[in-house]
């Protein structure tokens, strides 16, 4: 039986941290196995809520090194720029058409990253980008799509822009569906937020050892824990929540003691930035192959890029087909 097919795509925005390894990186991997994959470089995203583009090309191939030193493969999942393959912005234009900037406005994730970036005029293209997203997943003509919670909205959007074009048209383009991530988000180290590079609030999948041990040392932890025999709340400790995902085995001794009093926090976190060191350890030794390698990296990226044209001419051509354009 054919594969079915999954588009993913992160915007570049450099160095990878372990948020996007729990929350899509290692979810992408997995896939790999079960799903023809393809991997989209949204670089055209970045443009809604930030125009400076000077870093987008080394944050792009930081983003990648990321990406195959986390285990995606490139010849079963080829991985491409967005805007490289110009068919992703004619679809966006052909799909603006069918959806009402009413039923944009509805849209929960964008209102919520219109508050969290503290915008208070939305522009054209962030209104719209997921339309965007819908032309992005349909162009390569995804079954599924891995995302967190916050992002089934857009794929709902995705599903009506794929019913409309179909019924107003002819049978082109596939009805997704959201495959959620396990682990969706990870919480910072300041304890306020989702781990965001904006907040500085990171552990990066290429930090060493002790820039780990370093950043775990100043994570926030439970306020009424302030001395070592002090009982602990693991439920709401940031560390806790670190353990269950880079230290399983010990996660019901670790609570258990945590409660008691008999752990400490300055050895909780001690512990943690090994466990989380110890993962990151091979995803580092990777890396560092591909930084010494280039030509590889950049090899990885051309061939990716022209199976990804491939597959959108192919489309694009039903798509003309369709609406008479051909």
């Amino acid at each position: 039986m054919k594969k079915k097919r999954i588009l993913s795509g992160m915007r570049p925005t450099g160095k990878l941290h372990i948020g996007h390894y729990v929350g899509a990186l290692e979810n992408w991997v997995h896939l790999q196995d079960k799903y023809e994959s393809y991997h989209l470089i949204a670089d055209y995203h970045v443009l809604t809520t930030d125009l400076n583009t000077t870093n987008i090309y080394s944050d792009t191939i930081d983003m990648l090194i990321d990406w195959l030193a986390a285990g995606l493969d490139p010849v079963r999942s080829p991985m491409f720029r967005q805007s490289q393959i110009k068919e992703h912005t004619e679809l966006y234009l052909i799909f603006s058409m069918l959806i009402t900037a009413n039923r944009l406005e509805r849209n929960p994730t964008v209102k919520e990253q219109a508050r969290a970036l503290h915008i208070e005029q939305i522009i054209y293209g962030h209104l719209g980008y997921p339309v965007l997203q819908a032309a992005d997943i349909l162009l390569y003509k995804g079954n599924a799509v891995p995302v967190g919670e916050d992002q089934v909205p857009h794929i709902e959007i995705t599903r009506e822009i794929a019913r409309r074009f179909n019924n107003q048209y002819g049978e082109v383009f596939p009805e997704p569906e959201a495959l959620l991530t396990k682990f969706s988000r990870l919480p910072g180290l300041d304890g306020a937020a989702k781990m965001s590079k904006s907040l500085n609030n990171t552990i990066l999948l290429s930090d060493e050892p002790e820039i780990v041990k370093s950043k775990l040392r100043k994570a926030v932890t439970d306020p009424q824990k302030i001395r070592r025999n002090d009982p602990g709340r693991p439920e709401i400790c940031l560390i806790f929540s670190y353990h269950r995902k880079f230290n399983p085995s010990q996660v019901q001794q670790i609570e258990t003691d945590c409660r008691s009093g008999a752990l400490g926090c300055v050895d909780c976190k001690l512990n943690c930035s090994e466990k989380i060191s110890s993962f990151l350890a091979p995803i580092i030794d990777k890396r560092k192959h591909y930084e010494a390698n280039m030509k590889e990296v950049l090899d990885i990226l051309s061939d990716g890029e022209a199976r990804g044209k491939k597959a959108a001419k192919e489309t694009m051509s039903e798509v003309h087909d369709k609406m008479k354009f051909g």
